[in-house]
């Protein structure tokens, strides 16, 4: 694995705050032991790549969660930036391409061992079949991943943002050193706000997922250690 560290915690909170104050009262009561941390675009073009050096600088594993999708050199450089930052993992959208996702996989490559993980955003978990539909893409949700994170991996991709419940499909088809990053995931009786394919942590690392993505259940806890906690002893 990439950036080896004395730890690697399943759980990455995300940190979907509208400015760098609010996100870093959640992450002073955070330690990188247990969690990883994910920048989103809201966040990110709010505050900038300063907020991300000082999560670094506490020692947290940052995910990068900017969804690049371009030119394959616009890419290739916008990658290089993530990576200059000293990021823990990018992601681009699968659908950008075979070209564009080899430029970015050899972007990063100049990095050798310092380089960050590289994954790609298959089908939005926001998405049902519907949706797809209205947007010219034919079959299901999890026909559409299962071709997007083929092609991923073909590309020589780390891994996939996928729903939780494709998870187990894509293990057995892509086997168990492909990373799957699983957003959708909420404690039992926690509220699916926008998500709809959604699964428990327990039932996603089930499944196969290799990283959780998680926020408000979190975020928003009245005490969000003891939330992560919950949810580590839960996954094992």
């Amino acid at each position: 694995m990439m950036n080896p560290s004395t730890h690697d915690p399943r759980v990455i909170v995300a940190l979907d705050y509208a400015n760098a104050s609010d996100a870093l009262k959640t992450v002073d009561r955070l330690v990188p032991e247990l969690c990883r941390l994910k920048v989103g675009k809201e966040l990110f073009t709010r505050s900038g790549p300063e907020l991300v050096r000082e999560l670094t600088a506490r020692g947290f594993d940052v995910f990068l969660d900017l969804k690049f999708h371009d030119i394959p050199n616009t890419v290739a450089q916008a990658c290089r930036a993530a990576a200059d930052l000293g990021v823990w993992m990018v992601n681009v959208h699968a659908q950008g391409g075979r070209k564009m996702m080899m430029a970015a996989r050899e972007a990063l490559a100049e990095y050798g061992n310092e380089r960050p993980l590289l994954i790609a955003v298959t089908i939005l978990t926001s998405l049902d079949a519907d949706d797809l539909a209205e947007v010219g893409l034919q079959g299901t949700p999890a026909e559409n991943v299962l071709r997007l994170a083929t092609l991923t991996q073909d590309c020589g991709l780390d891994g996939v943002v996928c729903s939780p419940l494709e998870a187990a499909v894509l293990r057995q088809r892509l086997g168990g050193e492909f990373r799957l990053i699983t957003p959708g995931v909420r404690p039992a009786g926690a509220a699916q706000d926008d998500q709809r394919r959604v699964m428990t942590p327990a039932q996603a690392v089930a499944a196969g997922a290799s990283y959780l993505v998680i926020g408000r259940p979190i975020t928003q806890a009245p005490d969000p250690i003891a939330a992560l906690h919950a949810i580590n002893a839960d996954i094992g």
